[in-house]
């Protein structure tokens, strides 16, 4: 399996009593699916894995592979504190009928490179499934560092890694001496940088609601090789992206986001908070903004 395009990690939708709204997620996927989407995650952090029972993430793994049939690559979550959650996770996953699944570091523990390898080391071969992991050290704790690569990438399943550090450095590192291992644009600020590097997925979150946008800039850099489109149509994408990440409330500008296109969301779980009053009014007028300028940019593009 080959990671190429825009990835979404899906949020899952809730009730107004915090339950999953299956139908709504439902929605959602078909949502994704028609707009273009080239692979959906599934329990990602996007989706508040973090806030659902075993369960409830069981549940949705299967659900969720059930509504895809196969039309677009499904990843399947897998992080958790614990290895042996990740295994049952990882486990359930491809029983679920996933494409690949996501490996993040456990969160809180602080692992060493090499606990950290032999935690994914274990969730691979308990599976033997593709991988691409996931590099988050601001929410994990701790760096897949070069230890880490250099174990784990003797194994074939580890196909891609999802970069999330905000260190440009990690980017050149990643391309120049483990380029077995796929690199994922995970930063969205930097999605220019990482795509100059050879990037050839996208993880974007925004992309639950803005598709559209993530395209052409994936299609302007990747499919076209044309920097020129590509920076001005990032120009316009930039204030989303500041919004998105104002305050701390990435999640829930996402959800509200997808509530602005008339898509089921819900709000966030405990102990998140929807956004107030003036922060739904300023990630409106950044869309409406956005979409207006990447439109005159493609039509031109077009002529």
């Amino acid at each position: 399996m080959e990671f190429r395009g825009i990835y979404t990690p899906a949020i899952t939708p809730l009730h107004d009593d915090m339950s999953i709204d299956r139908d709504g997620f439902a929605e959602v996927l078909e949502h994704l699916i028609a707009e273009g989407g080239d692979g959906i995650i599934i329990a990602g952090t996007t989706g508040e894995y973090y806030a659902h029972s075993m369960e409830e993430r069981v549940d949705m793994l299967k659900f969720g592979c059930d509504v895809v049939k196969g039309r677009v690559p499904v990843v399947g979550g897998t992080g958790a504190l614990r290895t042996e959650d990740s295994i049952i996770l990882a486990g359930q996953a491809k029983d679920a009928g996933c494409d690949a699944i996501l490996i993040a570091t456990p969160p809180y523990s602080l692992p060493t490179g090499r606990e950290n390898a032999l935690h994914a080391l274990a969730i691979e071969r308990s599976v033997d499934m593709p991988v691409m992991l996931y590099n988050y050290p601001g929410r994990m704790g701790s760096m897949m560092d070069e230890e880490f690569l250099d174990r784990v990438g003797q194994s074939s399943n580890f196909k891609a890694i999802k970069e999330s550090s905000g260190d440009i450095n990690r980017v050149h590192l990643l391309a120049r001496r483990y380029p077995h291992i796929a690199l994922s644009c995970g930063m969205d600020d930097q999605a220019l940088e990482f795509f100059a590097w050879g990037a050839q997925s996208w993880v974007c979150a925004a992309s639950n609601f803005a598709m559209g946008a993530h395209k052409a800039l994936y299609k302007a850099c990747v499919i076209d090789g044309d920097y020129i489109r590509g920076r001005r149509i990032m120009t316009a994408m930039l204030p989303l992206m500041t919004v998105l990440e104002q305050g701390g409330k990435f999640l829930q500008n996402i959800k509200h986001g997808m509530t602005l296109r008339g898509l089921p969301a819900g709000k966030p779980r405990l102990p998140l908070k929807p956004l107030n009053k003036d922060e739904k009014r300023d990630l409106a007028q950044v869309i409406a903004t956005m979409n207006t300028t990447i439109q005159q940019i493609e039509e031109e593009a077009a002529t």
